[in-house]
């Protein structure tokens, strides 16, 4: 099977994935009355495991909801010493170079990743370690907060797979690295 990693997520329309206070209420800013998943669950079906950094998976524990994942969860860090307990069996903590877990994380027979958070997500970027790359974007400008990019090693050449508009505000497109 491929291996492909997949990045899914919002930015406002200045390219940030949270506003200067690292919070991403303004992601329901756009009215969205028929709750439109925007292609999300589409998207689950091809991902058999997601990996996300620390700071987004201790963002994601903080939020009053159920586990939000079927999936195996790696966290990224080197920090943590273990998972909270609560959290056993759902999320597994890995560390080392991308590579390395890329290949701890394959051999557990998991291929397509959706990867997820900032400094993660530029992390994977800067190593030429992303296939695809899937924004949606949000008609907000926050002029400030978390980009959703940083410097390159290298440029990055892709091509557009599809762009759609949901609810007619909101663009998402699809692009696939060449």
């Amino acid at each position: 099977m491929a291996k492909r990693n997949f990045v899914y997520i919002a930015t406002s329309l200045d390219g940030f994935i949270t506003d200067k206070n690292g919070r991403i209420d303004w992601l329901q800013s756009t009215p969205n009355p028929a709750h439109s998943d925007m292609g999300y669950n589409e998207f689950n079906k091809q991902i058999d495991a997601m990996v996300m950094g620390r700071n987004t998976f201790e963002t994601i524990c903080g939020f009053d909801i159920d586990w939000p994942y079927t999936i195996p969860v790696f966290v990224l860090s080197n920090s943590l010493s273990e998972i909270p307990v609560e959290y056993d069996k759902k999320a597994f903590l890995v560390n080392g170079s991308l590579p390395e877990i890329l290949n701890q994380i394959h051999e557990k027979g998991y291929n397509h990743l959706y990867i997820d958070g900032g400094t993660t997500i530029q992390s994977f970027l800067k190593e030429g370690l992303i296939d695809d790359l899937i924004i949606t974007t949000i008609p907000i400008l926050l002029g400030d907060g978390i980009p959703l990019f940083s410097k390159l090693n290298q440029s990055m050449a892709l091509d557009l797979v599809s762009s759609k508009v949901y609810i007619n505000q909101v663009v998402q497109s699809h692009y696939r690295k060449k």
